[in-house]
C-alpha cells in the first residue's frame, strides 16, 4: 500500500531538530504496523501547502493529512486547492484520513462548517466518548484519549456523516463519512514531548491557564497506538 501524506505545514525550525517534521511523525506512527498491511508499505509526501499534488489521485492507495497552523477558513489560495482535491478524493471513493486541520478541511470540502470554538483552545490530552463501534474498531473501548492542539472546531456536519467519538468540548471529535473518509480531531502522531513543546511555543496565543492545564494533562495515558490500529484497519477495509 502506498500512502500519500498531504503536508499542510512544517514544524517550526526551533522544534524540528528535536522532533522532526510532520511527515516523519506519520512515518514513525506506522512503523509498528507495517507487517499488518501484508504488503510493502510506502509513503509519498506532497507539500500541498506549496501547491504540490500527485499528477493523479491514483498515485496512492490512500491519503492522510498533517495538521497545520492555518485555519480552513483562512484566505489562502492553497487552502481552496486542497479543498477541491479532498472533494475529488471523496468523489472517486479514495480512502482518506483527516487529522486535526485535515479533519476540519474534510468536513468543509463536503459541505460542513468549521468555526473558531467559543470554548477556546483545546490542548494537552483530550478524552472523548465512543458513540458507536465500527467493524474497524477491534477494541470495544468506552472512550479514547489523544493529544490535541486546536482552536477551530467542526460546527456542522456534511450529509452521510456518522459520529464515532464526541465530548462536551468537541462534539464531532471523530467522524466517518461513508466507507472511505475518516476524520479525527486529535493527533495520534504527536508525542507528549512535542505536545508540551508546542504548547510552550504558543504561549503568546493560548491563555496561560489553558497551557498549564494542558501540560498537567500530559500525565494521563493516551491511545495513539490504538487509534493508529483503527486507522490501519480502516485503510484495509474493503
Amino acid at each position: 500500500m502506498k500512502i500519500g501524506i498531504l503536508q499542510c505545514d512544517d514544524v517550526s525550525n526551533a522544534l524540528q531538530a528535536k522532533h522532526g517534521n510532520y511527515p516523519q511523525m506519520f512515518t514513525r506512527l506506522f512503523e509498528d504496523f507495517i507487517e499488518d498491511f501484508g504488503t510493502q508499505l510506502t509513503f509519498a509526501v506532497y507539500r500541498v501547502i506549496d501547491g504540490i499534488y500527485p499528477k493523479s489521485v491514483d498515485e496512492c492507495d490512500a491519503y492522510i493529512t498533517t495538521g497545520s497552523r492555518y485555519g480552513v477558513n483562512d484566505d489562502e489560495a492553497w487552502l481552496l486547492q486542497l479543498q477541491h482535491f479532498i472533494a475529488e478524493l471523496y468523489t472517486v471513493k479514495k480512502k482518506f484520513i483527516g487529522i486535526c486541520f485535515g479533519h476540519q478541511m474534510m468536513v468543509k470540502a463536503l459541505g460542513g462548517k468549521v468555526v473558531k470554538s467559543p470554548k477556546g483552545w483545546g490542548v494537552g490530552v483530550a478524552t472523548s466518548t465512543i458513540t458507536q463501534h465500527k467493524p474497524w474498531m477491534d477494541n470495544a473501548v468506552a472512550a479514547v484519549s489523544l493529544l490535541v492542539n486546536h482552536q477551530d472546531q467542526v460546527s456542522q456536519l456534511p450529509a452521510d456523516t456518522e459520529i464515532i467519538a464526541a465530548s462536551d468540548f468537541c462534539p464531532f471529535y471523530m467522524v466517518q463519512i461513508n466507507s472511505h473518509f475518516l476524520g479525527i480531531q486529535g493527533h495520534p502522531e504527536f508525542s507528549k514531548r512535542y505536545s508540551e513543546d508546542l504548547m510552550n511555543a504558543r504561549r503568546d496565543r493560548i491563555p496561560h491557564q489553558r497551557v498549564e492545564i494542558g501540560i498537567e494533562s500530559l500525565s494521563l495515558p493516551v491511545d495513539g497506538k490504538l487509534v493508529t490500529r483503527w486507522i490501519v484497519n480502516f485503510l484495509q477495509q474493503q
